[in-house]
């Protein structure tokens, strides 16, 4: 059964999807090898819709805060697309990678440019980028995500991001191979200081809906300007159904339909363009590192509701 999805019937189906997945056995296991996230009870779920006006409707912890993680790549690539265009990639690819999201193995065989920008690789890439065009990519990606989503109170982890540090070895391997084929032009140490920084941000399923709006809206900010063109919004979210699920978004886009980025923290952020932007909070994870939860939660939302973009 589709239920029509005028704006006041979106309530009744996050409600319907909440119960559906309270009664779900199996949530998957929280992030271990981050501390700071191993914590977390798998069983917490959230979900948020918002709509292009800003309109938001929520169920479960949807307005409890959690560590984004990897979620922050997708507006870090937007900030970069819009300041460079083009020349960005030159720099990554886009192209699904097929294996995990911290391997090694890719960036040899390709002369050390990443396979997409949300892989751990990738995501150095563009991070760097923003370091050398703003001297703060953190800093910068965080008064982002405040104006999107309306909250100042959003801010970084410092014990997520001193724990991501201590546990840092292998990105601190990826970004000194690709430097080594003059893919990364800040000091190594400097980037991994800003990058940890940015996965620690801590933001709500709320908070993460309305930021993503940019995406649905086909570039526009919440305040009216324009972030990117509407054929960089497509791109963003090209990448995003292409890559944005680790080495499961080909899973992802049979399930879910829709573009999607996921984080270890357990959220995921999905774009209906022209209607809606979702965030799911659940922080136990599948073997591929994406929220069990959270990936069942979307898969309803799109067979409910029969929005997707196929």
């Amino acid at each position: 059964m589709v239920i029509t999805t005028s704006p006041l019937a979106f309530q009744p189906v996050l409600e319907r999807i909440a119960t559906e997945i309270e009664q779900t056995p199996g949530r998957g296991r929280p992030a271990d090898y981050i501390p700071a996230l191993a914590a977390c009870d798998p069983r917490r779920f959230g979900m948020a819709i918002a709509e292009l006006d800003g309109t938001v409707y929520g169920v479960g912890d949807w307005q409890q805060p959690f560590s984004t993680q990897s979620l922050t790549k997708v507006f870090t690539l937007a900030l970069v697309l819009a300041r460079e265009g083009d020349e960005l990639w030159e720099h990554v690819g886009r192209e699904p990678s097929g294996n995990p999201f911290n391997s090694l193995v890719q960036l040899e065989y390709e002369n050390g440019i990443p396979r997409n920008p949300f892989i751990n690789a990738g995501a150095l890439v563009v991070t760097d980028r923003l370091q050398t065009q703003t001297g703060d990519a953190a800093g910068i990606l965080l008064e982002f995500l405040r104006a999107e989503s309306g909250n100042p109170e959003l801010a970084f982890d410092r014990d997520v991001a001193s724990s991501e540090a201590a546990h840092g070895d292998r990105n601190a391997a990826l970004g000194h191979f690709m430097a080594s084929y003059s893919n990364i032009d800040n000091p190594v140490p400097a980037l991994l200081e800003q990058y940890f920084r940015q996965c620690s941000i801590e933001a709500s399923c709320a908070d993460l809906a309305l930021a993503a709006g940019f995406l649905a809206r086909h570039g526009i900010r919440a305040d009216g300007s324009r972030l990117l063109t509407r054929s960089q919004a497509k791109q963003v979210n090209a990448v995003m159904l292409t890559c944005g699920t680790y080495d499961a978004a080909g899973e992802f886009a049979y399930r879910v339909g829709l573009p999607g980025k996921s984080g270890v923290g357990g959220g995921i952020v999905a774009v209906v363009p022209g209607r809606c932007t979702l965030a799911v909070w659940g922080p136990g994870l599948d073997k591929r590192g994406n929220s069990v939860a959270g990936v069942a939660a979307l898969d309803r939302f799109t067979t409910l509701t029969g929005l997707s973009v196929f």
